[in-house]
């Protein structure tokens, strides 16, 4: 298939394909007889995982060594796990942080329920904020 074809299977743009061609993170494509990119379709496979490593934030860097390893072929299965494993937790630690997150927002919004739901008497009635007059900076020493 030429890169248009790809582009609009893969969701990426055709630069994009050619960016990651250039930097190895796809192999060089057949080029057909006017020298046109003809790609095989279970490229499309390895493009979707591609992006589900950019989606769960894996840098380009380690995709990069992971595309490289897997390039080396089978001897490099134990390392390609392991660059899999450390990405896994790091993805699951910040699932974590973000279920926190999710939580603390959740209890904001059923604070905003009316006056009886409040969570504690600070959503009920902030502080004052107070500027300080203009003029008041301390010094700095040169």
């Amino acid at each position: 298939m030429k890169i248009g074809q790809l582009a609009k299977r893969s969701g990426l743009s055709a630069y994009t394909i050619r960016y990651y061609e250039r930097i190895g993170l796809l192999p060089y494509a057949d080029r057909d007889r006017s020298c046109q990119r003809d790609y095989d379709a279970s490229i499309l496979i390895w493009i979707e995982f591609l992006g589900r490593l950019k989606k769960t934030g894996m840098p380009i860097r380690e995709m990069l060594r992971y595309a490289a390893l897997r390039e080396r072929g089978v001897d490099t299965e134990t390392e390609r796990r392991e660059l899999l494993v450390q990405h896994r937790e790091r993805v699951q630690a910040h699932i974590a942080d973000l279920q926190e997150c999710l939580l603390v927002l959740d209890t904001k919004i059923a604070g905003y329920g009316g006056p009886a739901k409040r969570m504690n008497d600070y959503d009920a009635t902030p502080p004052e904020r107070r500027r300080k007059p203009v003029g008041t900076r301390q010094a700095r020493a040169r």
